[in-house]
């Protein structure tokens, strides 16, 4: 019995030694994750720049004189989770980019952060890429107080009620070569969140919309010509609708007998 004992103890001392799955620790992220290939729009001048395209986003934020970067997400219970990031890299101020393949630049990951590690103290702008599904992009603030600018796929739209969010308030919107663009120049919150509609969503609310109008027009005719029916018929059958005097109260039978 202390034998199996000693070897639980030993087992747990080394998955807590190992960050096994990142749940005790962190491990490091996979460099071929990492050299994998993305386009990122290093010109742009916002704090932080996400890209939605159809499977994953880009991401490029803006770093000053720092040796790491932060990348999380918030679950539905308000917890920090890491992100599975991949092709990494980062651009100078002079405009050198560099990936993890030529350069010290690495990524650790562990169960509520993932970390990038830069080449020393250094500024300049970070960019990743990560897997997505669905009509949602949900994000924190990674830049406190920052401005940032969300690209929307192609095909794609954002401002219709009930069809789609954009929060927090306070952004400006246009399209660019066919993609709704949205800006803040400063956002105090503490996340992002974008759901937007397929073009085609459109057409088919637009579709039901005429449908429920159609259907409450007959409707209405339908009833509106039934009600004209129990008209028609309770005259023939010489029932009054309406009162002569509108004024008379039918409980009232006139003076007394001696009176009239």
């Amino acid at each position: 019995m202390k034998r199996r004992h000693l070897l639980l103890v030993a087992v747990l001392a080394l998955v807590a030694l190992s960050g096994c799955s990142g749940f005790f620790g962190s491990e490091e992220v996979d460099p071929e994750r990492l050299n994998e290939n993305a386009s990122y729009d290093w010109n742009t001048s916002a704090d932080g720049t996400i890209v939605i395209e159809e499977s994953r986003y880009t991401a490029v934020y803006a770093v000053e004189n720092e040796t790491s970067f932060d990348v999380y997400t918030v679950d539905g219970l308000g917890r920090e989770r890491s992100v599975p990031i991949s092709a990494l890299r980062f651009r100078y101020a002079n405009g050198t980019v560099v990936s993890a393949a030529n350069s010290s630049l690495s990524a650790s990951e562990s169960r509520q952060r993932t970390t990038v590690n830069l080449s020393g103290n250094v500024s300049g702008k970070v960019g990743y890429s990560v897997a997505r599904t669905g009509k949602r992009f949900a994000s924190p603030t990674l830049v406190e107080d920052g401005s940032y600018t969300v690209v929307l796929p192609p095909n794609t739209g954002a401002g219709i009620p009930f069809l789609s969010r954009i929060s927090p308030g306070g952004y400006e919107s246009e399209t660019v070569d066919g993609q709704q663009v949205i800006r803040w120049d400063e956002v105090t919150s503490d996340q992002i969140v974008v759901r937007y509609y397929l073009d085609r969503d459109l057409w088919l609310f637009g579709g039901l919309s005429a449908i429920a109008i159609v259907i409450g027009v007959v409707g209405t005719l339908y009833y509106y010509r039934q009600l004209q029916e129990v008209i028609r018929r309770r005259k023939e059958a010489g029932i009054d609708l309406e009162e002569e005097d509108g004024d008379d109260d039918p409980r009232d039978r006139g003076p007394p007998p001696g009176m009239r």
